[in-house]
């Protein structure tokens, strides 16, 4: 596991309910693991944004984490929602994830994590101005 080096984004960590903190820092993990795997993404900030922790790429965009108390069972990676990532997920895997609006994919508590295909929604977001003029972003 990566050593969080922004102690703001470590403290929101700290903050979770201990069953979802290892949730959530699985999801920091696959994130970061994602980004260093694919080529052309380079350098992803740890920050946080809407006080959540969020993986920003120069050529991609925001890919953030959270949980909320309103929904104490569940957890999410969200997206902007202004782009065609969701859109373009829920077509190319509505079977493997529940999606909020155009903006998330939200896991129940006990949800197995489609790894291979989550990891494919992250590389789509980290690299989506380079690919967001293509039909289903080049998926």
């Amino acid at each position: 596991m990566d050593t969080i080096k922004n102690s703001e984004v470590a403290e929101v960590f700290r903050h979770y309910p201990q069953r979802m903190r290892q949730k959530l820092l699985l999801l920091r993990q696959i994130v970061l693991d994602t980004a260093s795997e694919t080529e052309g993404v380079g350098a992803v900030e740890e920050t946080l944004r809407w006080g959540e922790p969020s993986y920003v790429s120069k050529d991609g965009s925001t890919v953030r984490i959270g949980w909320k108390e309103k929904y104490p069972h569940q957890y999410a990676m969200y997206f902007h929602c202004k782009t065609k990532l969701v859109d373009t997920f829920k077509e190319l895997h509505r079977d493997k994830f529940k999606f909020e609006g155009n903006r998330a994919i939200v896991f129940a508590e006990d949800d197995e994590i489609p790894i291979e295909e989550l990891k494919h929604c992250i590389v789509l977001s980290l690299t989506y101005h380079s690919r967001k003029h293509l039909p289903m972003l080049g998926a």
